[in-house]
């Protein structure tokens, strides 16, 4: 059984929460890097590489999370949706 205390748990859990805002910010920038790219009409291969890359990224961070924990991938996915509230507010779109 695991024996983690109470105050250890919400630390990480806060932890998770804010590693995935961090890794929010960085996955919508990157998406809206991709579609500046493909509005560009200079090829399909620089926005498949983006999407690709953020896919991959979000099933790893998303995946460590999960193995830690349900609490842990809960507070990452919060992080996460955080970060693109705040993405669609700074590129000037409502929720």
């Amino acid at each position: 059984m695991n024996h983690i205390s109470l105050p250890a748990m919400i630390a990480f859990a806060l932890l998770m929460a804010l590693s995935g805002f961090a890794f929010g910010l960085v996955y919508f920038a990157a998406l809206e890097r991709s579609v500046t790219l493909f509005a560009s009409n200079r090829g399909w291969l620089g926005p498949l590489a983006f999407t690709l890359g953020r896919m991959a990224a979000a099933v790893l961070f998303l995946g460590l999370a999960a193995k830690l924990g349900a609490l842990y991938l809960l507070a990452a996915f919060l992080g996460f949706l955080g970060a693109r509230a705040v993405s669609l507010r700074a590129a000037g779109r409502t929720i």
